[in-house]
């Protein structure tokens, strides 16, 4: 493996593509150390100090993730890559329910392209709507529950100031992420994703050590790295139905007598149903902090079961969440009808399956049946971190489960395959064997 890098950085045009990816992450980290305008640093610092794994930070703990701990600061990219995959989410769920978006994926590249756009801009509304949520909450001190103020004025000007200033932090990362997509290796946005999910995994492992010794620290970094060996191994699982093209003539040349097959991967819906399930969950405790003032009995029912990640009502919810909405993602983003159909078109079949409806009936049949230990794995993956919340006071945002190891894993191997064909045309010997 090692020297597999030691020739991609002997190949002249791949370690420039590299070294332009590491100098795009380093000016992402950069802008998210710089605090935006307004910003008291040394009370932000205070109070995030005092209310650490509270229920101020507890509340944001998904979007201060992927923000690599810039939200709770309020930098310059304090919003990071949020309202992007909010909007990306947004833009596939109506693509299925709206015939003029699914025109327009229908019509290849240039119908992306569109959809494209209007997730950018989808993005931008995000972004200010977030954006103005945060500053009114650091602005009252509702943030991060500390009576410090966060803010050195909390007039008008100051408020669009900072507003102005996040979305364009907003802007930029998306800029960077086309960049890194464009001239560089993998996909922008999921390397950036990875960047700021990795930069709190220091942080976190080390809190580990000094809230208990180095004896659980060891035993913590044992077991995450069973639980990555585990979740490479399903990431990379996957059933393979087989397809046979039938012979036919095209005037006078022959085509088909091909076979290939349909990869169903048994976590298909990616960590798409831990984002919905963890936002979800999100709701009500947000409600019930804009209500602290008050005597209801739903409020102290909220605060009592769905306020602290580890109690038990919460982690069943959070599981059947998670399965419902993988079953739910799996079902909009693969369409067996539509398989079904370009098989018959193109003359193709399953072996033993007939084609037109039975085809579809069995691909429905094989997708549900590897959905279920898919929708399972997640569930028990995303339940990890509040596992270890509950047994030794860990963060939520706990490394080694959840969100931040499935991010980890898929980018890296997406990325290491993408190095690894590149080496191939140049026939060195790559990463996977």
């Amino acid at each position: 493996m090692l020297g597999a890098f030691a020739n991609a950085f002997r190949t002249p045009d791949l370690r420039r593509k590299l070294l332009f990816v590491l100098g795009i992450i380093v000016v992402f980290r950069a802008g998210s150390q710089i605090p935006a305008p307004g910003v008291n640093v040394a009370n932000v610092e205070e109070c995030i100090n005092l209310t650490k794994d509270g229920a101020g930070a507890g509340l944001y703990n998904l979007v201060n993730l992927f923000s690599g701990g810039a939200l709770l600061q309020l930098t310059v990219f304090a919003l990071g890559i949020m309202p992007y995959i909010t909007a990306s989410i947004i833009l596939q769920l109506l693509v299925v329910v709206i015939p003029r978006l699914e025109a327009l994926k229908n019509e290849g590249q240039t119908g992306q392209t569109k959809i494209t756009q209007y997730t950018r801009y989808l993005t931008l509304g995000l972004a200010v709507l977030q954006a103005t949520g945060i500053v009114a909450l650091a602005r009252s001190g509702d943030l991060l529950q500390c009576t410090q103020p966060l803010l050195h004025d909390n007039g008008t000007a100051t408020f669009l100031v900072m507003v102005v200033t996040m979305t364009a932090g907003t802007a930029v990362i998306m800029w960077l992420g086309e960049l890194i997509t464009e001239r560089g290796i993998g996909n922008g946005m999921s390397i950036l994703i990875f960047t700021q999910v990795v930069a709190t995994f220091p942080a976190t492992m080390w809190a580990v050590q000094e809230q208990h010794s180095w004896w659980t620290f060891g035993v913590v970094m044992a077991i995450g790295l069973a639980i990555m060996a585990a979740v490479i191994f399903i990431e990379q699982a996957q059933r393979r139905i087989p397809v046979q093209y039938a012979r036919r003539m095209v005037g006078s040349r022959m085509f088909g007598g091909s076979s290939t097959y349909i990869p169903l991967k048994v976590n298909q819906a990616g960590i798409i149903p831990v984002i919905f399930g963890s936002s979800l969950l999100y709701l009500p405790a947000m409600a019930a902090q804009f209500n602290q003032g008050s005597d209801s009995i739903w409020v102290e029912w909220i605060n009592k079961y769905f306020v602290s990640g580890d109690h038990p009502i919460y982690m069943a919810t959070y599981f059947l969440l998670i399965i419902f909405f993988t079953y739910f993602y799996v079902s909009i983003t693969f369409n067996p009808t539509e398989v079904a159909d370009n098989m018959k078109k193109y003359g193709g079949f399953i072996p033993g399956i007939r084609a037109g409806k039975p085809t579809e009936d069995y691909l429905s049949y094989v997708l549900s049946r590897i959905t279920l230990p898919g929708s399972l794995y997640l569930g028990l993956v995303a339940l990890i971190p509040l596992i270890a919340l509950a047994l030794i006071g860990a963060n939520q945002n706990f490394p080694f489960g959840g969100t931040s190891i499935l991010i980890m894993v898929g980018v890296a191997l997406d990325t290491v395959k993408q190095i690894e064909s590149q080496l191939q045309q140049r026939n060195y010997e790559g990463f996977l064997r």
